[in-house]
Order: C-alpha cells, then structure tokens, then sequence
C-alpha cells in the first residue's frame, strides 16, 4: 500500500475538490451515526428514514464520483470513527477489490461499533457487489469474516444454503450466536431441531437461541429461555423481554407484570410491558402514570401501542415540564452520557387522555390484546409496517412471524427503498 505522503504528492483532477469530498466524508459519517439511532427511536417512520437514506447516499455518492481521490480521502479517515467504516466498506465493496475489503474488516475487528458499521456497508450495497464475496468470507479463517458473511445473507433476505448446519455448530461463540440468530431471521425452519436443542441448553444471556426458536414456531423451552432473558440484567433482555410478551397470551404476560408491579425498580419494564401485552384494562393505570414527569412519555407510548392513538395528531400532548433534564447535557462534571430512550416520545396530557379514553373505551374489549387500535392480523400490521414509527414497525415485523411461523423477519433496518419495494409486494 502506497504511503499517506504518496498519495498526498499525486496531482488531483480538475474535478475535484478537497474540501467538498472531505465535506461527503464528514456528512455521510454523521448521517450514518444517525440513521443508526433512527431505526431504533421513536418518532422515525419509514418516509423520514427514506429522506435520511437519500441525503446519505446523494454524500456517499459524492464520494464515489471523486474515484481514486475519495477512497484515498476515506482509507486515510478509517480510525475516524465508525460513520468512516462505513463509508469505507460500501466503497471497498463496490470497487470489488479484496484487498480494499479485507482493510475495512480488519478495521471493523477494532471495536464492536465498527463492527456494526462494516456489517452495515454490506447492507447497503446492490447484490451484485457480493458475487463471490459473501461464499468466500462464510469460509473465512476469520470468525469476524464469518460473522460478517451471515450478516450479508440476513441483510439481502440470501440463505446460505448448506453451510449453515455447520456454522450453527462453529468452535466460535459469536459466529454460532450469529448462525442461529440469521435461522430466526430468515424464517429458516429446517434448522429448527438444531436451534431448539440450542434453547434449551442456552445460559447465556447472549443467545439468540430462544428468539430464533419463537420466530420459528416453538414454544416451550424457547420461551422459557427468553423468559429467563427478559427478566434478568442484560444486554439483550429488551429484545427477549418484548417477543416474549408478544407470544404468550395475554393471561400469561398479566402474571409476569404482576410479578413487576412490587418492585419499584422495574416500573419502567412494567409500563413498557403493559403497551406490548396490548390488554386495554392497563390503560386507566397507564394514565395515572402519565401525571409523573419520569414516566409521563412511557406511559403516553404504551397507550399508543394499546389504542393506536397517535398522541401529537390527535391533540392530546402537553408541554414539557419546566426545568426537566433528561440524558446528556453542556456540564462537564456531569457523568450521564447515555442517549434519554424516550428522546422523541411526546407528552402526553393526562386529563385529555382520560376524556379521550372515557368517549372510546367501549370499542376495547379487557382480555382481548390490541396492537396499534386492533386485534393482531397480517393485514394490519402491514399496515403498521407502511405507516407507523420504528418501534411499533418492529412489533409488527414480530407479529408476522408469529401469524405464520417460518416467514422471513421484515427488515425494518434495511434501506428504506428496500422495505418499501417490499411493502408494495405484501398483501
């Protein structure tokens, strides 16, 4: 590889101009971060996570078009960040050069946001950029290769085929993790035996093993084991906490939030449990909660996944209360840097809620569950999948699994124009 002072010494092209390449690089990056945030927050809905989509690629293209002069540009900026990752690998890919690829994943081995980053430039690339790529690092010698190979399979919605039987039994954890993982994801149900016998020996709080298995149709020890997830600290407890709920019956998600309703320090898994188990007797409670700024805006999203309500076009939010900080701010002396979770939720008004919910409350039937203001079907939540905001489109892409076990979970992190040539296609 050619030195920095090299490249630096090469004359440029008339066309282009340092500074607005190094302006793409800058945009597509931030953008990227972004976008990462999106898919997983509240108030995205599938358009606006289209026009972010076009504003990163109208940069990433800029990059593209300076040729030689941007990759140079973006290898150089490679231990920027991860948003520089990315753009890295969808150049590297496009280009079809190996040595480019093999670069970025080494670089994408440093953390595990840079991990994600590379696996997200293999999303975004057009398949025929992987011709051959994606065979060749499914037989890696490189677990991350590996991990990266499936990523791509569950990104283009591609299986694997035969090899898969043996990466679900791999020496490495994580690549086993993500084979059984990618089986939930693809709807792939002939692995099935293999990834129930994985659920029930699973400890881990990190297996994937008991979603994959619900996704696929089994019960039992697969609920057993997101069960024990959902309930215990943990880095994937959210993930097993919400499938489980979505589930089970609705009598059985009422024993475990009653289990939660004497412990103070799990309210806000109670109040988001109550939205996902979908049973309109919660919403009286649900409103009371809307009178305390510190659960106000949980309270106010879990009605909305209940009732289909959308709070802001219906009128029925309020201020935000005088003086409330919540998440990182300006003081360097303070630690809190985590991201607020209900960042984009709005307020909700609780005596407007209750009028609300005293003229409808006899369209809802107790003991029935609800998702977005009806009972659970394909039809609706398409439905929910074409206009709704991240999180409900995520519920909805659970349900269909669990309406017909074996289909392929909608992506709802995929490139916008990927889901909505998609959605076009579901009926």
């Amino acid at each position: 590889m050619k030195s920095t002072e090299a490249k630096e010494d090469r004359p440029l092209a008339p066309a282009v101009i340092p500074e607005i390449i190094g302006r793409h690089l800058e945009e597509s990056a931030f953008l990227w971060t972004l976008r990462q945030r999106a898919v997983l927050r509240p108030g995205w809905s599938l358009r606006e996570l289209a026009d972010l989509d076009e504003r990163l690629e109208a940069n990433v293209d800029g990059l593209r078009v300076a040729g030689e002069h941007g990759w140079n540009l973006v290898e150089g900026a490679l231990e920027a960040g991860a948003g520089e990752i990315f753009v890295a690998g969808v150049l590297a890919i496009e280009s079809r050069d190996r040595g480019r690829i093999s670069r970025v994943i080494r670089q994408g081995a440093s953390s595990p946001d840079a991990h994600q980053a590379i696996a997200s430039s293999f999303a975004v690339v057009a398949p025929k950029y992987l011709q051959g790529v994606i065979k060749d690092l499914l037989a890696s010698a490189s677990p991350i290769g590996r991990q990266l190979g499936i990523a791509a399979c569950i990104f283009h919605g591609v299986d694997p085929g035969r090899v898969l039987a043996g990466l679900i039994g791999d020496d490495d954890a994580t690549v086993r993790q993500a084979a059984i993982r990618a089986c939930g994801e693809l709807g792939l149900v002939h692995h099935q035996p293999a990834i129930d016998d994985e659920a029930r020996a699973a400890a881990s709080e990190e297996s994937w093993a008991g979603w994959s298995s619900v996704l696929l149709g089994s019960r039992g020890a697969a609920l057993a084991s997101l069960r024990r997830q959902g309930t215990a600290p943990g880095s994937q407890r959210a993930r097993a906490f919400q499938l489980w709920l979505q589930a089970v019956e609705t009598a059985e998600a009422h024993e475990l939030l009653k289990d939660f309703a004497g412990d103070s320090d799990e309210l806000s898994w109670l109040i988001r449990g109550t939205g996902v188990a979908g049973d309109p007797v919660y919403v009286p409670w649900l409103i009371n909660h809307m009178t305390n700024p510190g659960t106000a805006r949980q309270a106010g999203e879990a009605f909305t996944v209940i009732t289909g309500v959308d709070l802001e076009q219906s009128k029925l939010t309020a201020k935000r209360p005088d003086g409330l900080e919540s998440g990182p701010n300006d003081d360097p002396n303070d630690t809190n840097v985590d991201t607020d979770a209900d960042d984009g939720l709005p307020w909700p008004d609780p005596e407007l809620i209750r009028s609300w919910w005293d003229t409808n409350n006899a369209r809802f039937q107790n003991g029935t569950r609800y998702f977005m203001g009806a009972p659970v079907t394909r039809e609706h939540c398409i439905d929910v999948l074409k206009n709704g905001y991240q999180r409900q489109r995520v519920l909805a892409a659970h349900y269909l699994c669990l309406l017909e076990p074996g289909t392929p979970l909608f992506n709802t992190s995929a490139p916008a124009w990927r889901q909505q040539r998609l959605l076009a296609k579901m009926t």
